[in-house]
């Protein structure tokens, strides 16, 4: 055995054993916390009103009398939680989510044309635990780390892969706002895979008409414009834009306010994600910006900035990797006075630490507008003429497959 097998193998050991007590660590806070993963619950309550004939969109569930929000698609496929107890529940999504966050950093060392060796993995896997998204990701008990898996996973396939666009779909189908994603494929002109993802969200709109006809046409017809059963767009919990200008213009209902800015943030997002030479940044542009437009975008959904650290580190950009780690680590929103109405009170400087992640997703597009990210917004330098080294299949950085521009 040569010396560094040995080595190998004690980093990998290290490594694992790192993992281990970071997941122990965070088991033992939820235990004396008493964490109740409300949101577990509530997919759990959704699956027994599929298998039972339930009101699906009548049911509350917990303290916070927490509503279905998601489409009845979403719903056929949380039957199988019906089945387990509520300690049994919160168990699964513990377990689960530990699975996909490895996966996700796995996915991510992808699209930054990177491969993870099993000590990295275990490393950042175990590091990644604790950004806040992901933190409260498990703390509700949330499906954010499966919604980015399933488009992360679909878009670093080959180019012609069987079938691809179709993840995507589901992701949609599943929660509406990975639909963001089929207009990308639409505008980076890869008109089949736009094609199969629309095909699978039709998919999924027709598993849960015909599992739910009744739920469908509430959905559908009524509830999906509903924004506010999902919750008060103005609280510090809501990092998406439309919470930045509520709280920024004191107002709950901030309307055209926030609504044109969205829609610019939109346009502006989606054309630096159209002319991105590399489908790295193509693909996290759209992924924030579907998060900064959405009208409301709960903390625990920003589990992307687990692949935008990837590609900042992957690419070298460590002032930028250093200012998202600490954006997404220092959880300054929770810092700010939010007793009753106070997020609609703060001070200038208290508006900034009370939207970290809004506020950084558009310094991100300013940036990549002003020619920052020499490989973002068209104008590519060397990082964008060369195939990472380390990757084996360039296939995610040129979804062409003829090299790069």
């Amino acid at each position: 055995m040569t010396e560094r097998t040995v080595t190998r193998r004690s980093h990998a050991a290290t490594s694992l054993v790192l993992l281990a007590v970071s997941l122990a660590a965070l088991a033992v806070l939820f235990a004396v916390l008493g964490v109740q993963t409300p949101d577990a619950q509530v997919y759990r309550a959704e699956g027994a009103a599929v298998l039972h004939g339930g009101d699906l969109y009548g049911l509350t569930v917990t303290e916070g009398r927490l509503p279905a929000t998601y489409p009845p698609f979403a719903a056929v496929l949380f039957a199988p939680a019906a089945a387990l107890s509520v300690p049994a529940t919160q168990v699964a999504f513990f377990a689960a989510n530990a699975l996909l966050l490895a996966w996700l950093v796995s996915l991510s060392a992808r699209l930054a044309g990177r491969r993870a060796s099993p000590a990295a993995l275990c490393v950042a896997t175990a590091l990644a635990l604790w950004l806040e998204p992901v933190f409260q990701t498990f703390v509700y008990g949330q499906i954010n780390l499966a919604l980015a898996c399933l488009v992360l996973w679909d878009l670093t396939r080959p180019p012609g892969a069987r079938g691809r666009g179709a993840a995507v779909g589901a992701a949609a189908g599943i929660k509406l706002t990975p639909g963001l994603f089929v207009v990308y494929l639409l505008l980076r002109g890869r008109l089949r895979e736009a094609a199969t993802a629309t095909a699978a969200f039709a998919v999924t709109v027709a598993v849960g008409a015909l599992a739910l006809p009744s739920a469908s046409v509430q959905y559908w017809t009524r509830l999906v414009l509903d924004t506010g059963r999902v919750g008060k767009p103005w609280i510090i919990d809501n990092q998406s834009l439309q919470g930045l200008v509520a709280r920024a213009l004191r107002d709950p209902s901030p309307g055209a306010a926030w609504l044109l800015p969205a829609c610019a943030a939109a346009v502006a997002g989606l054309w630096l994600a159209r002319r991105a030479p590399r489908e790295r940044w193509g693909v996290l542009l759209t992924g924030m910006t579907a998060l900064l437009v959405s009208p409301i975008s709960w903390s625990h959904h920003w589990v992307w900035c687990v692949p935008l650290l990837a590609v900042l580190l992957a690419e070298g950009r460590r002032g930028w990797a250093a200012v998202t780690a600490v954006c997404f680590t220092a959880r300054t929103m929770w810092l700010v006075p939010r007793a009753g109405d106070g997020d609609l009170h703060l001070a200038w400087w208290q508006q900034i630490l009370a939207a970290p992640y809004a506020l950084l997703t558009l310094a991100l597009l300013i940036a990549a507008a002003a020619g920052a990210f020499r490989d973002v917004g068209g104008r590519p330098g060397r990082a964008a003429a060369e195939p990472a080294a380390a990757s084996t299949a360039p296939s995610q950085d040129d979804p062409s497959g003829s090299g790069p521009p």
